[in-house]
Parts: structure tokens; sequence; C-alpha cells
């Protein structure tokens, strides 16, 4: 049965109908020879069923492009999130490969968000659309490009536009809720958090996952928590009274890594042991929590990657936003840092 006349099937439809990624039915499309004749076959009569009809506009269009998706780095300025951009980064331009395209970074040296750099891109035709990271409250660049008319596709919601759904994000409440699952299994009688100021909506997210588990413990206490920036050493600074506060044989779970590592520094510094002394996680699983034995919450940047990618690819085929963001669940990996009786090599 076709869709009703006052609305065209879209790729979403035929994807959901037929079982498959938008990906996939974007090959059967405009690259058939990259999907096994089982699959092709089934997407193919959905597409026929479904009366789906790929925008000629954007076909036509295609060979116009120049083939490269933008990336800021150092949106929120230096130091803020480095420790996972690099990585995303990485996860960006492999998966680029598989959706013909390539990825060019630029950046920003103001300490405030800026669209100066989106502008200049556009100018110089140098990319088709923007995946866009470090997404935050008062962010400029969505309306922007909106405006523009140029698409995008945001790793992480875009906080004061509930309604936009192309998006993927990992959630960050289920993360902290595992680092506290984690650590009371091993046995630490006292949790705390150390977290960024609140109105950082990643941050606020990340601390309601804390709060939320540390409540189905029945630990919960209120005190236990601080907050810091995402530097070392005033993040050092926020650390000493709250391990004073939550005691040997308690632990702190961080909102990032960094944040983990000035735990661990001011720890080791008076003469005490992460793991058997005091348990610390951190959050985003980047190589900094692994070179300092740090357990951390990883999120899956190669699939976040592969569906902005993809999300990208089908609004550039004239297709509508996706019906709603995608929400992926982080892996908790324990290691030394966390783990009772297990020193640090």
């Amino acid at each position: 049965m076709t869709k009703g006349a006052n609305r065209r099937a879209t790729i979403n439809d035929v994807a959901r109908a037929a079982q498959v990624s938008r990906q996939t039915v974007s090959n059967v499309v405009n690259r058939p020879d990259r999907v096994a004749p089982d699959t092709r076959a089934r997407v193919e009569a959905e597409i026929e069923r479904l009366a789906y009809r790929p925008s000629s506009a954007a076909k036509s269009l295609r060979e116009q492009r120049a083939g490269a998706v933008g990336l800021e780095l150092n949106t929120l300025g230096h130091g803020r999130r480095g420790d996972i951009i690099y990585s995303f980064t990485v996860e960006l331009s492999i998966g680029a490969r598989g959706h013909d395209c390539h990825i060019v970074t630029f950046g920003s040296d103001s300490d405030r968000p800026s669209i100066t750099g989106y502008e200049a891109m556009v100018r110089a035709r140098l990319v088709d659309a923007f995946v866009l990271a470090d997404t935050h409250h008062d962010d400029p660049r969505p309306a922007w490009l909106d405006k523009a008319g140029i698409p995008y596709a945001t790793f992480g919601r875009v906080w004061d536009a509930p309604d936009f759904t192309g998006w993927a994000d990992v959630d960050g409440a289920a993360g902290t809720s595992a680092a506290v699952d984690h650590l009371v299994a091993e046995g630490y009688s006292r949790v705390g958090f150390l977290g960024w100021p609140e109105g950082s909506a990643t941050g606020d997210d990340r601390r309601r996952g804390w709060r939320e588990a540390c409540e189905r413990h029945g630990i919960y206490r209120e005190s236990l928590q601080a907050s810091t920036i995402q530097e070392l050493h005033p993040a050092e600074e926020a650390a000493a009274p709250l391990i004073e506060a939550v005691g040997t044989g308690g632990a702190i779970v961080c909102v990032s890594d960094v944040i983990a590592l000035a735990v661990q520094q001011v720890l080791l510094q008076s003469g005490r042991r992460p793991g058997i002394d005091l348990g610390i996680t951190g959050f985003d699983g980047s190589p900094l929590a692994e070179m300092n034995d740090i357990s951390s919450v990883e999120q899956p940047l190669d699939q976040i990657a592969d569906e902005l990618l993809s999300q990208i690819s089908d609004r550039l085929a004239g297709q509508p936003l996706p019906e709603q963001g995608t929400l992926l669940t982080p892996t908790f990996v324990p290691r030394a840092s966390s783990r009772r009786g297990v020193e640090h090599a």
C-alpha cells in the first residue's frame, strides 16, 4: 500500500519498513553495488511499495558540491573538551570515507562561541554541511545555520531547541549511573561527585545520573558534591576538600577524565592510593584515562560519527530530519583507580 497523496514517503519510511539503516537505503539508490543482493532486493521492494522518490533537486546539485563536512575545533575555548574532541575527529574522519566525503576542520581563537569560522567556510564554499560538537545553552550556531539553509547534525542535543532531532548523543546520566553501580559493587561506602558548574547541560545530565543512582542505592548525600571548571589546577583545588569529605573508603565520580586526573593527582600527593583508599571514575573514555589507569565511561564515538554522517547524507539528499534524535548508551570501563585491591603499576 502506497503512502497517502498528502505526504510523500521519506527515506526514513523506507528504512523502517525494510528494517535497515537510512544509509543502506541511500546506498541502494545511489551506490547499489555496495549493498548485498538480498538486502538490496528487500529495500527496492519497499521503495516500490511506498512509492519513494529521492529528491531530484538534490541529485542535480550533487556534482556541484565540495564533498566535505566541516568540524569546528576549540568551540568553547582552549582546554574545555580537548580530551575527547581529538578521538571524535579521528572517528569522524575514518567514517567519512564510507559516506563519500571528507572532514575539514577549522578553529577559532575566541574564548566565546562564534559563527565567524562558519561564515568563512561557507563563503569559500569549502564544505557542504557541518557537524557541531560541544553543543550548549545559548549556542548561536544552530539558528545561524538554519537561517542560512545549511545542513548540519550535532554531537549532543541542541539544548535550547528540544524539537530539533538531527543529533546523536551519549546518555550521560546512564554513564554516571553505571559508575555508581560499579563503585557500590566494589564496596565503596560513600560516593561523591565532582562536576562542572550548574548550567552546563551535559554536566547537569551526568550529575543527575550520579544522584539518581546514589538515591537508588540509599547512599545519596547532597554535601558530597562539588563543581569546577574543565582545567587541571582549578579541579585540583576543588578536589582536595571533596576528598576529605568523602574520606577513606569512599569514591568520587567525576564529570570528565580531566577532572578525574585532578582527583587522582591530589590523592597521590597526599600519600594515598587510588582504588585502595579512594575510588575514582572519569567520563569520556579518553586516552588520558587509559594512560593513567583511570576507570572511565567510554563513549561509542564510532557509532556517533556514523550516525551524524548518515543524517548529513540524508539532508543533502533532500530528506527531512529524523523523527527523533539518537541517544546511545556508553560503556563503563573499570581500571585500577576504582577496583578495590588493584594498585597502579
